[in-house]
């Protein structure tokens, strides 16, 4: 972990480290000024850049990009920007092994995890694997500086919810409810600053500290509820992603508050509230957040058939999954009701 303010001057380092003299440098399509930029600064240790990764990872970009890199002998993976990219990056590295720099510049906190996903047929499919763990990750706070403060909000409820959820996992211990209660307490900190001053460099030095521990919860301990919603939302109905997060987590939240007292105490402390999914609701809303599946583009014929997907073969929760109470739960957050 290289983590500050201009840390992305040490690429050449960690590039030199781990003996790469060809690294592919990948991107979405809005980052692809700043990856040719990389590319150039990098000079000889470039392989060149694939600037097409998508949300959710569709499979046929997947091969795409490994075949590119089969074919320019990358022997390295630099990834720059969110979880879109980093999620290609991943994907390369199942296959091949090719070992990845994550270079963050939102809040997804999968550049710590060893979690991969890739969608088949409007469906999305995630594992585990080692091979996909990035060996380095560059922090820069200043590479965040001009993410739209919008996308920085959605971005920072999407962290929020790695914790949240980790809160009251199945295989959680007392480390990752540390890290949790602490990772949800920076980023909800500094989404106000962020609201007030976008170009606070302070706020996006907390942010980023926190998403890295919200990410660290998320490799470490199973997801739940919330995020098999999240993952069915933006698999089958092609929602963008971190918005789907900041929508479903308060009412996720709510669904498993009297299934997970203890888990909501250290929520309501780390959000200094005593209800905790108000809070968060109130968090996104009041910060510029989507507040509903409807804006999102969601259409309401689309809700039973979304409660079916996610409750036919659910991940772990404490609380039962039940399908009725799913579709409450969607009903909700399609409407942009607050929770409770």
């Amino acid at each position: 972990m290289v983590f500050g303010a201009g840390s992305l001057r040490h690429l050449p380092r960690e590039l030199e480290l781990f003996g790469a003299r060809r690294a592919l440098v990948l991107s979405t399509p809005g980052h692809s000024a700043a990856a040719e930029g990389l590319v150039r600064d990098l000079g000889g240790r470039a392989a060149g850049v694939f600037a097409r990764a998508l949300m959710h990872v569709p499979l046929e970009m997947a091969r795409e990009a490994r075949t590119q890199a089969a074919r320019l002998h990358a022997d390295c993976l630099v990834a720059l920007g969110g979880g879109s990219t980093t999620g290609l990056a991943k994907a390369i590295a199942l296959e091949s092994g090719v070992p990845i720099i994550a270079v963050p510049t939102t809040y997804a906190g999968s550049e710590v995890t060893p979690i991969y996903g890739l969608t088949e047929g409007g469906v999305k499919r995630t594992g585990r694997d080692a091979r996909v763990l990035p060996r380095v990750v560059i922090y820069d706070p200043e590479l965040t500086l001009d993410l739209p403060l919008r996308l920085s909000i959605t971005s920072g409820m999407n962290a929020i919810a790695h914790a949240a959820e980790g809160l009251y996992a199945r295989d959680g211990n007392p480390l990752t409810e540390l890290l949790a209660e602490e990772a949800i307490r920076c980023v909800a900190g500094a989404l106000p600053s962020l609201h007030a001053s976008p170009r606070d460099l302070a706020a996006r030095t907390q942010a980023l500290y926190g998403a890295w521990l919200c990410g660290t919860v998320l490799g470490t301990v199973g997801m739940a509820l919330h995020h098999k919603l999240c993952h069915t939302l933006g698999g089958s109905f092609a929602l963008p992603h971190a918005e789907v997060h900041a929508v479903v987590l308060p009412h996720a939240i709510e669904y498993n508050a009297a299934a997970a007292p203890q888990a909501l105490s250290a929520l309501a402390r780390a959000l200094r509230s005593e209800a905790p999914a108000r809070a968060l609701y109130a968090l996104a809303r009041t910060h510029g957040a989507p507040y509903s599946l409807r804006e999102l583009g969601m259409r309401a014929a689309d809700l039973d058939r979304a409660a079916e997907l996610a409750s036919a073969d659910p991940y772990w929760n404490p609380r039962p999954i039940e399908r009725s109470a799913v579709r409450t739960l969607l009903q909700h957050a399609w409407e942009g009701t607050p929770p409770g």
